[in-house]
């Protein structure tokens, strides 16, 4: 079996973050989002995954190069528009050839991973096996309707939803699902829907299962998504300062896990919290929930529940910062001199909030 993972989309949504870098290599937990899926992936036996790529292609390139670093082979295919997930499978026809697949979008996060499935998908000799979730807002998904395990009806994003099972974005197909997409057309809003593709194999007669996964799953295109994945992966997080440098007047409670060549000085930590390498943090506090990467500084401030990219510096913040989304190189500070003014600059979308 092989796979491919949907990276081509511009994450407009996470911008002005995405104006520098893909959504796919935003870090939840000081770990970028892609290397979640390639790890759940590899969890399945599966050594052979295909990349689609868009405009930040270059990037993800520079980041997972072969795939080495996982012991898998990682191929790149370009989807040069946006014309849909099963247009996605289409322009990755040669790479997937007669091969069962698994399909993974790029921006998921699942606790506990989607080898389970992937046997199920084998064993009861599906032509097509999806994961579903229960959601509160069923018309922004796709929707499937189940009868006895097997799905009986999917809809794209339903003005009147037959459930609340969303399709969460995990797919399990064999060659058949090509026939599929080549039946079928452009949605109303002109593009290859994947529940077209699967509504037709329903109806051909083919074999379409489904699950309810158990765990949580995050779809991480928002920056709110961004900080509720963080908080859910820092859950199970484990304890380790030991190659950190802590001064005894600073206090670390809980689950905190430090970087190699990170200082803390005169400082009080609150777990669960992940701190990257190089790190300084002085007369500061570090509260539950925040991710902070490498060579990040912190004077004589106050955060908790965010996620803090590399290189910025945050100093002599009045207030605690809460629920933060900061950037890469990006300084925060207050002003010692008079006149106190705010000065700001900002790329597009930003958001920022005083006191």
């Amino acid at each position: 079996m092989k796979s491919i993972i949907l990276c081509a989309g511009k994450g407009t949504r996470l911008r002005p973050l995405t104006h520098t870098s893909a959504k796919h290599l935003i870090p939840i937990a000081n770990k970028p989002v892609l290397f979640y899926a390639i790890e759940a992936i590899k969890d399945c036996g599966i050594k052979d995954i295909g990349i689609i790529i868009g405009e930040t292609g270059e990037d993800i390139k520079s980041e997972l190069q072969k795939g080495s670093k996982w012991g898998v082979n990682i191929s790149y295919i370009e989807q040069k528009e946006a014309l849909g997930l099963a247009h996605a499978v289409s322009v990755a026809r040669d790479f997937l050839g007669e091969d069962k697949f698994l399909m993974y979008l790029g921006d998921n996060l699942l606790k506990n991973g989607v080898e389970n499935y992937a046997n199920k998908f084998i064993e009861g000799n599906y032509n097509a096996f999806m994961l579903l979730t229960e959601v509160d807002n069923p018309r922004q998904f796709g929707v499937a309707e189940l009868e006895r395990g097997r799905v009986v009806r999917v809809v794209e994003k339903p003005k009147e939803p037959v459930s609340n099972l969303a399709l969460i974005g995990v797919y399990f197909f064999d060659k058949n699902v090509h026939q599929a997409i080549t039946s079928i057309k452009p949605s109303a809003r002109g593009e290859l829907e994947i529940t077209d593709a699967i509504q037709w194999m329903i109806d051909k007669g083919y074999k379409v299962g489904a699950e309810v996964i158990k765990g949580w799953w995050k779809d991480t295109g928002r920056p709110d998504d961004i900080l509720e994945a963080n908080r859910l992966i820092l859950e199970d997080i484990e304890r380790d300062i030991s190659e950190a440098k802590v001064d005894e007047k600073s206090q670390i409670s809980g689950r905190v896990k430090i970087g190699k060549g990170s200082e803390i000085i005169n400082s009080k930590i609150v777990g669960p919290v992940i701190i990257g390498e190089k790190v300084k943090i002085i007369d500061s506090y570090i509260g539950p929930f925040t991710s902070i990467s490498e060579r990040v500084e912190i004077i004589k401030s106050e955060i908790e529940c965010s996620v803090v990219l590399d290189e910025s510096k945050l100093e002599y913040i009045k207030g605690r910062m809460q629920r933060c989304l900061i950037g890469r190189g990006v300084e925060i500070y207050h002003s010692k001199d008079l006149p106190r003014v705010y000065e700001f600059i900002l790329g597009d979308h930003s958001k920022v909030g005083l006191l």
